[in-house]
């Protein structure tokens, strides 16, 4: 396999949406610790709070971590664009392997968090979970059902 200069630049834009995406996601994840922080203060069941903060921050931490490994990601690329600039070919496409890896990684991480956060909202939901299923089981009742006539 040849490596081009262009190649591993195809990364760059991956990155930088992940970037986007999980640098949105910290900001929105802390701006909930920081509610839940003040709600633990003002309430008298804090229990549930202390359990939702624990959770929160598991997931802002596998958030950063998905930032970091994608800045590595980002690293390895522009070092592999350099290597492959001074025709170190073998060199560049161990870098270009490492870039690869640590998107994959960053990209599996990105689905543990997203599993995290669909188990906290199910657990926040699940109170009124037997209220939501007979409205959502009618309603997909009623759209498979054949038209009658009144």
């Amino acid at each position: 396999m040849e490596l081009t200069i262009s190649t591993p630049a195809l990364l760059f834009s991956t990155v930088s949406l992940l970037m986007i995406a999980f640098t949105n996601r910290f900001l929105a994840l802390a701006s909930l610790i920081r509610d839940l922080h003040v709600k633990y203060k003002t309430e008298e069941e804090k229990e549930n709070i202390i359990a939702q903060i624990v959770g929160l921050k598991r997931r802002i931490r596998i958030v950063r971590n998905i930032q970091i490994i994608a800045i590595s990601s980002l690293l390895l690329s522009a070092v592999c664009m350099l290597l492959i600039f001074l025709e170190k070919e073998l060199a560049a496409k161990w870098f270009f392997g490492g870039a690869l890896t640590l998107q994959i990684v960053a990209l599996t991480l990105s689905v543990r968090e997203i599993t995290l956060s669909m188990n906290a909202l199910e657990l926040e939901l699940s109170d009124i979970a037997e209220l939501i299923a007979p409205v959502s089981h009618r309603k997909r009742k009623k759209e498979t059902a054949p038209d009658s006539p009144h």
